[in-house]
């Protein structure tokens, strides 16, 4: 049986304006370096008081810590994003339909 995933959302504040798109490309590459179970399935600028969403797939919670503890760290993520908040999802494998 395959294991479930939960879906997180990173919501970040960006103290470099105009890096949106370099910190989605940084993130595209560093998906390649995660481990089986965690997964970023998007990342994009949005609007509003927060600058970039990041939806991360996972099986444990301890996977997503990794993933906000590499953005808060990663010294080209870091030089850009200001802020983070967290959001997980109650429940894995929700149908939406």
């Amino acid at each position: 049986m395959a294991n479930k995933s939960y879906r997180g959302y990173i919501l970040c504040r960006l103290s470099k304006i105009g890096s949106e798109w370099d910190i989605v490309s940084e993130l595209q590459k560093l998906n390649k370096t995660l481990g089986t179970g965690l997964k970023i399935t998007y990342a994009s600028p949005i609007y509003g008081a927060w600058d970039l969403i990041i939806e991360v797939s996972f099986v444990k919670l301890e996977e997503l810590d990794q993933l906000v503890t590499l953005i808060r760290t990663n010294q080209k993520l870091q030089a850009s994003i200001e802020e983070t908040t967290t959001f997980v999802s109650s429940r894995p494998d929700f149908p939406w339909d």
